[in-house]
């Protein structure tokens, strides 16, 4: 057994951060050593891509699997590490082959902070205890950051990420330590950070607490959507050959016995189609195991008795309006109560808040839970104005990710933790690669391929993927979406999400757009009124492997994790347009329907959301439920004690507002706790004390009653005396 990890020493007895700095450094050059070169050969030709029009379909994707007499390199594990591994792969000219049980990015690479960045905590920690390994793993980090913001230039940006400082001693403490970040990055600084006056930090983030603040540091690092970005590796893996295949599980890994050494060697994977039960064998020459949190699982099909190297943490992001943020300018607070770090960034218009680190058990559905989402909700009401009421019921989505931590196994403190990566080999040859963090996936994939390639003793060409542009990369230009505009007549807000989701792949999706029948846009029916998702990005996500609705408002869109209800509501439009083209039954569509709404109340915080209401105590003034009474009897005019959909429609016309009755329907259940088809007026009076105490926000149920009874009572505040006198 043969692990492989950064070397670690502890160095230099003095002379501050910058001496510490300059002798990590030192060491840093002093340590780098020419990797062996045995095992690598000239390419025998340059790089192409094997499908550089039409993807090949998933059909054709699992006939190569099961074709294929052997690959030389099978992956398992279809995140961001293991399509990593499969695209280093496939670029060496290997026959390579990639499995996922779920979707691409199902795990954790999905529920991500949204960061490409090196670690401003991993420095302080390679600072204050001269550690050299967490200081090589921010210097790797942040050359990745570099090149993952280049190959992927339309899923990716810098961000400027505020950092307000309460204490004047602080100030240059901080100053410091971010100066010391963008020296470790050298000409790879995205932009030089800055130190702001108080009244500066205030103009370009007016939500800010102003009491005691003595100013600001903004320092810079990079953004993506994460779960596209893995997407996109994934799909530009298959491209260039790669077998690649979601929904398609390891039941058991495949042995021989090597005649030589007559010891039991791993020779690829017994495979299971999770959609149709259909079960084959996967034969390759080296199997590599990028499972994330599921590491240890495969390991032990490996040899039952090994022991564990992962310890998995949860970590719990929220999302909230885009209103709590500016556009542009994210926040880093660097303490809070419990020691940890939590950042505050605007992303696809709504602002994402994060993240929690917790002990957790290994699972493939993790849940948000109500402790975490309230701790993150309190630590922002810590760096907001009070002006600004951070409330719960403004909490859109929340999700948990499980983070896979390479530690001792007996170690308890996840938070101490170090998030660097470990290369295994085990003695029937199975690799490992686990550990590691988001950002550093290309550099990972390429030392578990340098590491597969020595043990096995196979001969590939060296990486190709530094500067190895990803899907959509190749022509996309900052103003692309305007040719979108103007040759598809989309609207701009369209046509821009469409430019930074597929990026030249823009087109693709285009063409496929149905015309609207209204003068603008001409094309491009959105999925929900609020988001610039189309209808036709769902016949597009089938072209990029979605066999799911889960797939569609998860990954290929963000709209699970941006707003549940908006994501529930596109639902049934979702499963119509792909019952169509995957030719589903009814019952089919019936299963997809409830499975993606299981998703999102269990998985995107829905549960959590709805639980504000029915837990919520009646706590009003008596004056409050008297003004509520009256509004609900405006409704509930035979005083029965509950409203239906009927009441509602003929409240609604009588004041010439028209509503069709799914919505209603709809809205009502929103509040319908009992679901026995009717509001009582004891719910009613439990949504309006929720909504009081910010526990609810935005319910379509409460704005349309106050709507209503304030249009009922202008009608009936009209005089109907006669103006002029009479006889």
């Amino acid at each position: 057994m043969a692990f492989r990890r950064a070397a670690k020493r502890t160095i230099f007895l003095g002379g501050g951060a910058v001496a510490a700095i300059y002798g990590l450094s030192q060491l840093s050059a002093y340590k780098k050593q020419p990797k062996t070169q045995h095992m690598f050969v000239d390419a025998a030709e340059p790089l192409k891509l094997l499908h550089p029009d039409e993807l090949p379909s998933r059909e054709s994707q699992l006939c190569a699997l099961q074709n294929t007499k052997e690959f030389d390199v099978l992956v398992v594990g279809g995140g961001a590490t293991g399509s990593g591994c499969a695209l280093d792969a496939v670029t060496r000219n290997l026959k390579t082959a990639l499995v996922e049980r779920d979707d691409f990015s199902s795990g954790t690479s999905s529920r991500s902070t949204k960061l490409i960045h090196g670690g401003v905590r991993y420095l302080q920690k390679a600072i204050m205890k001269l550690d050299y390994e967490q200081y090589m793993m921010v210097k790797e980090a942040l050359h990745e950051r570099s090149n993952l913001l280049d190959i992927a230039p339309h899923l990716s940006a810098p961000l400027p990420i505020m950092l307000p400082v309460y204490k004047w001693w602080q100030l240059p403490y901080y100053w410091a330590g971010i100066k010391m970040y963008d020296l470790v990055a050298g000409g790879q600084c995205l932009k030089s950070s800055y130190v702001l006056s108080k009244a500066k930090a205030l103009e370009l983030f007016p939500m800010l607490k102003k009491d005691k603040l003595v100013g600001a540091i903004v320092y810079y690092d990079g953004q993506h959507n994460d779960a596209r970005m893995n997407l996109a590796i994934a799909l530009t893996a298959a491209r260039y050959g790669a077998a690649t295949a979601n929904y398609t599980e390891v039941v058991r890994l495949l042995k021989k016995t090597d005649p030589q050494t007559g010891t039991e060697r791993v020779c690829g994977a017994r495979c299971k189609d999770v959609i149709t039960g259909k079960e084959f064998d996967v034969r390759a020459k080296c199997v590599i195991n990028a499972t994330g949190p599921f590491t240890d699982s495969v390991r032990k099909m490996d040899d039952e008795k090994i022991s564990n190297i992962c310890q998995p943490s949860a970590g719990v992001h929220i999302v909230i309006p885009g209103y709590y943020s500016p556009d542009n300018m994210g926040l880093l607070d660097p303490s809070t109560s419990d020691g940890r770090v939590i950042f505050f960034l605007p992303w696809e218009k709504m602002t994402i808040a994060g993240t929690t680190d917790s002990p957790t058990d290994v699972t493939p559905h993790p849940l948000p839970r109500e402790e975490d989402v309230n701790f993150i909700l309190n630590e922002i009401r810590n760096y907001l104005s009070p002006d600004v009421e951070v409330r719960r019921g403004d909490v859109l989505a929340a999700w948990s990710g499980i983070r896979p931590l390479v530690t001792d196994p007996n170690s308890k403190d996840t938070q101490s933790i170090c998030r660097n990566h470990i290369v295994n080999i085990s003695e029937s040859g199975l690799v490992t690669i686990a550990g590691g963090k988001w950002t550093t996936y290309r550099a990972m994939a390429e030392e578990t391929l340098d590491s597969a390639m020595k043990a096995h003793k196979m001969k590939s060409s060296k990486c190709n993927t530094v500067g190895l542009v990803l899907e959509g990369g190749k022509d996309w230009t900052p103003t692309l979406y305007i040719r979108l505009v103007q040759d598809y007549g989309l609207e701009m807000e369209v046509a821009q999400h469409l430019a930074s989701t597929y990026g030249d792949k823009a087109f693709d999706v285009a063409k496929l757009a149905k015309v609207t029948g209204k003068r603008w846009p001409v094309v491009g029916k959105r999925l929900v009124s609020e988001f610039p998702y189309i209808e036709s990005e769902v016949q597009y996500a089938i072209k990029e492997y979605a066999c799911t609705a889960i797939d569609i408002i998860a990954r290929r869109t963000r709209l699970g994790f941006l707003n549940v209800q908006a994501a529930e509501e596109a639902l049934p439009r979702i499963v119509e347009i792909m019952g169509k083209e995957l030719k589903w039954s009814e019952q089919k569509k019936k299963e997809e329907l409830e499975a993606a709404k299981q998703f999102l109340y269990y998985e995107m915080g829905s549960k959590t959301r709805s639980e504000q209401l029915t837990n919520t105590e009646i706590n009003l003034t008596p004056a409050d439920v008297d003004r509520y009474k009256n509004r609900f009897h405006k409704f509930d005019k035979q005083k029965k004690g509950f409203i239906t959909v009927v009441d509602v429609k003929h409240v609604l016309e009588s004041i010439s507002v028209q509503i069709d009755e799914n919505t209603l329907h709809d809205i009502l259940n929103e509040v319908d706790l009992n679901k026995n088809g009717q509001v009582e007026f004891n719910e009613f009076l439990q949504l309006m004390s929720a909504v009081q105490k910010g526990r609810v926000s935005g319910s379509r149920f409460a704005m349309l009653m106050k709507t209503a009874e304030e249009n009922l009572d202008e009608r009936e505040a009209v005089s109907v005396d006669r103006s002029g006198g009479g006889v």
